[in-house]
């Protein structure tokens, strides 16, 4: 073993690359724009990625078994368009449902999580049980949950108007705020995706779900060998992602005060992509909490923090491509080493 004092730090620098990244980058945009360090600009972005980090989270547990999901972004505009029909303010002009009663906010809130979860239930199915490759399953649920998605929000009334008026007890938990007092605030979603995070790292780490997932991707056939129910464990992480899903996406109509039935378009690619560069490995069996929400953090770092020194969107799609192409080329390379 190389004990030399630079090989160390070569080491633990490259165990630890997407942090180095993510602090980089910070560093590069408060160069540019020293305002860039204000305390608000953090909370803004943290924000703004809280609803992200749940999608990712749940991509990573697929992407964990050696599976891709694709269904990610549109279960999130499914559950974001039935949590916000059933949450509109009683005198709104264009009310979805114009008769429905004034429902305790948890209801719709529930029902959309279990939407999600019963899609990625759909979705562990077909992959443990007709043992349909994850890729072309999720891409057919995903094609599906948009279709039904948008005959529910053309119904008559509606009749594909964006969903608006959403009542503000629902609200509050997408804007709403502790008041930390001398004008500082911390809103309810960064605490809401932060308790999830650490519910997941839990999953991940201590539980022998996290364990027989991990087990599933890095090798199917050892893990079948040692008497892991694969197809058992795979419903429930796909179903487990699908709540996620869910959630994320009553979150956002949350934090916007809307939908459509748009909402979530191509969340999961940058659910995956956020993953990939966060250390999750696209050939399966690695993967840790942290390291996706700093995957997560760079992202909402990039879309926020170039915009706010005036890059151009252009500018941004490319850095987010090369960095994408690069974890994977990191990760690959890691793969066939230990090949």
């Amino acid at each position: 073993m190389n004990t030399h004092p630079l090989y160390k730090v070569r080491t633990y620098l490259a165990q630890r690359a997407i942090f180095v990244v993510l602090i980089l980058l910070v560093i590069g945009i408060a160069i540019a724009d020293p305002n860039f360090l204000a305390f608000s600009t953090f909370i803004n972005i943290m924000q703004q990625s809280s609803t992200r980090l749940i999608i990712a989270l749940g991509a990573a547990f697929v992407l964990i078994t050696g599976g891709t999901d694709l269904s990610s972004g549109r279960v999130v505009g499914l559950t974001a368009v039935i949590s916000a029909s059933m949450l509109q303010i009683d005198t709104y002009a264009n009310k979805f449902y114009p008769d429905l009663p004034h429902l305790w906010v948890g209801l719709p809130v529930i029902l959309g999580i279990v939407a999600g979860l019963l899609v990625g239930l759909v979705n562990g199915l077909i992959v443990a049980k007709l043992h349909v490759p994850p890729f072309i399953a999720t891409l057919g649920t995903m094609v599906g949950i948009y279709g039904l998605n948008s005959l529910y929000f053309d119904m008559k009334p509606n009749q594909s108007q964006p969903i608006g008026g959403l009542r503000a007890d629902f609200m509050k938990w997408g804007s709403g705020y502790f008041d930390l007092g001398g004008g500082y605030t911390l809103p309810y979603i960064i605490i809401i995706a932060i308790v999830v995070a650490a519910i997941c790292w839990v999953v991940f780490n201590k539980t022998r779900l996290g364990k027989n997932m991990y087990a599933i991707g890095g090798n199917v056939q050892a893990a079948h060998v040692s008497g892991i129910n694969v197809a058992r464990n795979l419903i429930i992480i796909y179903a487990v992602s699908g709540g996620l899903y869910g959630l994320a996406g009553v979150l956002e109509a949350a934090r916007t005060g809307g939908a459509t039935n748009n909402y979530g378009n191509m969340y999961e690619l940058d659910a995956i992509a956020a993953c990939v560069v966060g250390g999750v490995s696209t050939a399966g069996g690695v993967g840790t909490v942290p390291g996706v929400a700093a995957g997560v953090l760079i992202f909402g770092v990039i879309n926020y923090g170039l915009t706010f020194v005036g890059v151009s969107p252009y500018y941004q799609l490319i850095i987010k491509g090369l960095i994408i192409v690069a974890a994977v080329a990191f990760d690959i390379r890691k793969y066939m080493a230990k090949k």
